[in-house]
């Protein structure tokens, strides 16, 4: 029997986990070439897990050439394993090559991240991305915003700059916030690259290896890498995600209050409009009472605001650091969504000395975010370029978010279920009990259609029936044949498993 040991309670998915030990059975020579490794049914029966947790593992060692099957015959181990370590000749000597990954830090290293954004055969229809449609992109507008800076502030730009931004950008950002009811002084304002280094700006300024930070769950993928790098303890809360209601509900408060009590938590991280993946949106007296539990707790709070400018339809909230009080709230936010993620320019607000800690931590990071980057975006704000981009960018998703919602309406089996957004750029579906996104992926991939299975996105108690169609990237003909496709696959599973259970039903005898 292999000595596998998974971990349930691990926000790394098990089919992850069960891949990456047999991976390390091979290169440690417990395993060899030619050495017949069980069936999938039967190993999943060993570890007390779906079938389908060990055919996942086995299809991505099997397309990595480390292990093969055949029909009738078993699968058995193809690569050869790793030699074991000599030491380097002492002079003169060609040794073999470094083995670099005895040497990493951190073998929990994350794959979810590198899973949103695979390689995507060609004419295939794919929902997998929550980011902008390039085929919209300004690009005449953006160079004549760069060129405008190079003629006039070519030298400047191109030098080093300032560790907290550009500060043209900061002047165009502190009003174009003003639009939010946020009112922001220079020294409470850090440009950064990306709210992906927001994040791991505050991991880096605040938080230690061991401590606590309370987060969505299921969450964005990319906080959570950068979380699990650093070592900190991720304490997850549930997301309720009512598909009955517009608006829904979001963040379970009652449940983040309970980890609050029982645990000691450096800071919540919250992404009250448009969560990704979900997209739900967190109710005003909701925000209010979130405010509230992280005041009477002294836990601060980093607001993920990145899809809030996204609003397709509906009322407009007040973000948490516009309903904040008392100086408890770091917002985070970015161009990457409303223009180009190319560009890796973001910014966080928050109270002035936690800014200048971030400024700090950030100077010693990368001393600054790039200057021609944050010159043009200021430049292409202040001619009102991003102002019309936006507006023709939600129309276009507004028209893409409602072909996306028929289309499932007219195809999807009732038994399905999924959010209604307001906004963002994604929805999320819970397929009926039993069913294995993962697996469905791996079959409807072959009908040249992807999406994202939820599992990636779950800190801890994955669900495997739910799921993330992204609609920003796709036209309305391609929503509506994808989902088409995936529902006629659906129901084609679905009706199997009804076939199944009723020809496992006893049958009756009768007597005569």
């Amino acid at each position: 029997m292999l000595p596998l040991h998974l971990q349930p309670e691990s926000h790394i998915p098990l089919y992850v986990q069960l891949r990456d030990q047999l991976r390390a059975l091979v290169h440690s020579g417990e395993l060899r070439t030619g050495d017949r490794i069980p069936a999938s049914r039967e190993l999943a029966t060993q570890l007390g897990v779906h079938r389908t947790t060990v055919a996942n593992a086995y299809a991505e060692l099997e397309s990595e050439g480390m292990i093969q099957g055949h029909v009738g015959r078993g699968t058995y181990i193809c690569g050869a394993p790793a030699k074991q370590f000599t030491p380097p000749p002492r002079a003169n000597g060609n040794g073999g090559g470094m083995r670099w990954e005895s040497i990493f830090a951190d073998e929990r290293a994350d794959e979810n991240l590198t899973r949103l954004m695979p390689d995507v055969p060609p004419d295939s229809i794919a929902f997998i991305t929550a980011r902008p449609s390039e085929e919209f992109f300004p690009v005449e507008e953006f160079r004549r915003c760069c060129n405008a800076v190079l003629r006039s502030n070519g030298r400047d730009v191109l030098q080093l700059g300032s560790s907290d931004g550009y500060e043209p950008l900061k002047r165009v950002l502190i009003e174009f916030l003003r639009a939010d009811g946020l009112h922001v002084r220079s020294e409470q304002l850090l440009i950064t690259g990306s709210c992906q280094q927001a994040i791991d700006l505050v991991c880096k300024a605040f938080l230690r290896p061991g401590d606590s930070v309370a987060l969505e769950n299921p969450a964005y993928p990319g906080a959570v890498a950068i979380f699990a790098g650093a070592r900190v303890r991720m304490l997850a809360v549930g997301v309720e995600t009512d598909s009955r209601r517009i608006g829904h509900v979001g963040l379970d408060l009652d449940a983040l209050e309970s980890v609050l009590l029982q645990n000691r938590v450096k800071f919540i991280f919250v992404t009250p409009d448009f969560h990704n993946p979900t997209g739900t949106m967190l109710p005003l007296a909701e925000r209010r009472r979130l405010l509230e539990i992280a005041s009477h707790y002294q836990v601060p709070i980093i607001e993920d605001s990145i899809y809030a400018r996204l609003r397709l339809r509906g009322t407009a909230l007040p973000s948490l650091k516009a309903l904040d009080k008392s100086g408890n709230v770091i917002q985070i936010d970015s161009f990457s969504k409303i223009a180009f993620p190319g560009l890796r320019v973001g910014w966080c607000i928050g109270p002035e000395n936690a800014i200048e800690r971030l400024r700090l931590v950030k100077q010693s990071t990368d001393l600054h975010t790039d200057q021609l980057a944050q010159a043009t975006l200021a430049e292409f704000v202040r001619r009102g370029y991003l102002a019309r981009h936006m507006a023709k960018m939600k129309k276009v998703y507004r028209d893409r978010l409602e072909a996306m919602e028929s289309a499932l309406e007219k195809y999807m089996p009732k038994e399905a279920t999924w959010t209604r957004p307001e906004g963002g750029m994604s929805v999320w579906v819970t397929l009926p009990p039993g069913f294995d996104a993962g697996e469905l992926l791996i079959h409807l991939r072959e009908r040249g259609v992807l999406f994202v299975p939820g599992r990636y996105f779950y800190l801890q108690n994955p669900q495997p029936n739910t799921l993330r169609l992204g609609f920003a990237g796709l036209d309305e003909k391609k929503i509506a044949r994808g989902v088409q496709t995936f529902s006629e696959l659906l129901k084609v599973e679905f009706q199997k498993r009804q076939r199944g259970a009723r020809s496992e039903l006893p049958s009756r005898v009768a007597f005569v």
